[in-house]
């Protein structure tokens, strides 16, 4: 699949009053890493799930869960401080695992699930 192709599934999907991001990496467009490395990457991603979580009536004071995957495990306590910036207390429980790789060679993946307390927007 090259980058400029659809993706199979929805970036982030609403059912009643979960939502569920999928793997949103740092890419600024469609299979186009940010430069600077981890710390670029993360930030990244994160401005992504922001994105994907507002596309479906969601903000990051509704994310009950994250799992992020790293391509080196060390690099988990960067993943922790970008973590204390991005949530306010409380923050969302979290999973972090190592993975062998990730899409586009990139070095993190964070996905999340929500829960909204307002109804779904119609129209």
């Amino acid at each position: 699949m090259s980058p400029t192709d659809e993706h199979p599934y929805s970036t982030a999907f609403r059912s009643g009053d979960l939502v569920a991001i999928s793997g949103r990496l740092g890419v600024s467009e469609p299979g186009v890493l940010v430069p600077g490395g981890f710390d670029a990457e993360c930030a990244q991603a994160f401005a992504n799930l922001d994105e994907a979580l507002r596309s479906v009536g969601a903000a990051r004071g509704d994310v009950i869960k994250v799992v992020a995957y790293l391509t080196d495990i060390t690099d988990r306590s960067r993943l922790n401080a970008a973590y204390e910036s991005f949530f306010a207390r409380p923050r969302p429980a979290r999973s972090c695992v190592g993975a062998a790789s990730l899409p586009y060679g990139g070095l993190i993946e964070i996905e999340a699930l929500a829960r909204v307390r307002e109804p779904a927007r119609e129209g």
